[in-house]
């Protein structure tokens, strides 16, 4: 077992005896990265946290995570999981000129949680197994909102030692999916995912627009479709926020743009063309243009009511 459980919390969770839980380093302490850091420090898991910016290690101690502006206070560390918002990011902190990795103990596992592609994965696991350090992909899917509450979906890739000692930790923040020992099958499934998900984002604006411009009640229509047919979080959710202007940013446009790239990627690769998605791709390059670049990729309802006009 990768801890020794002691009880619960009570909020169900597991608590684990800090002085012989495994050390985790955190990096990428966003919305995202910030509730989960809290969460895996609320069940007594020893979590130290890298940030660049000082004034938010204070904020972070006060949600119970230890902070740290010092690399090298991660370089012992058993877990080291990222929460980083792109390729690049990733590739930097670990393997750029100031990178982590050639100082990391032999065996650390990097649980690489970001959403990224499935090209770096792969490079990544390579250059961590050069240097005698597991790595493990564990993208989420999910909201902050979703984070708070642990009931993420984790997308767990790698060896099967790795990830039985990874899959504590993930189980912490919601429910885990182990779906097999390439890292980057992780990566695939989430990238398709979120597409879903972005689909049905477009769908629901350019309907609540429709709608709206025939003088009809979208809340109605929503609470009928998502009462019976379309019944999933994604529509209920969404649905509600899309119908109450309510774009606080969960996932920012550009990278939700970054996403659809990454995906449409993937998609030339196979031979497989996905035209809605490039759809979507289009729809959140002019929300951007239109200054929505700080909302949530939510606001492609928004930009279907410019485009109608509304």
């Amino acid at each position: 077992m990768l801890d020794d459980v002691n009880e619960r919390g009570t909020n169900g969770s597991a608590r684990v005896d800090r002085l012989t839980s495994p050390k985790i380093g955190f990096i990428g302490l966003g919305l995202m990265g910030t509730a989960m850091a809290a969460n895996l420090a609320a069940d007594g898991r020893n979590v130290c946290a890298y940030v660049r910016r000082p004034e938010r290690v204070n904020d972070l101690q006060a949600l119970g995570v230890a902070a740290t502006t010092r690399r090298p206070d991660l370089f012992d560390s058993d877990i080291i999981i990222s929460m980083l918002p792109d390729d690049a990011a990733v590739r930097n902190v670990f393997f750029g000129p100031f990178g982590i990795a050639e100082s990391l103990r032999l065996g650390v596992i990097h649980l690489s949680m970001s959403t990224i592609s499935t090209e770096a994965s792969a490079a990544f696991l390579l250059e961590h197994e050069r240097r005698g350090q597991g790595y493990v992909a564990a993208p989420v899917f999910g909201n902050p909102d979703a984070a708070r509450a642990r009931q993420l979906t984790v997308i767990l890739a790698g060896t099967p030692a790795a990830c039985e000692r990874c899959r504590p930790v993930t189980d912490s923040l919601g429910q885990t999916f182990v779906i097999g020992t390439d890292p980057a099958q992780a990566n695939l499934i989430k990238l398709l995912g979120n597409m879903m998900t972005a689909t049905a984002l477009e769908v629901l604006g350019e309907v609540v627009t429709v709608l709206r411009k025939r003088g009809q009640d979208p809340r109605q229509f929503v609470d009928i479709m998502t009462g019976t047919m379309f019944d999933s979080r994604v529509h209920k959710n969404y649905g509600s926020r899309l119908i109450a202007g309510s774009f606080k940013p969960g996932l920012t446009m550009p990278l939700a743009l970054k996403d659809v790239r990454l995906a449409l990627a993937e998609a030339e690769l196979a031979g497989a063309p996905m035209p809605s998605v490039g759809v979507v791709r289009d729809r959140l390059i002019t929300g951007i243009a239109r200054g929505h670049g700080g909302l949530d990729w939510t606001a492609l309802g928004m930009v279907a009511s410019e485009e109608a006009g509304l």
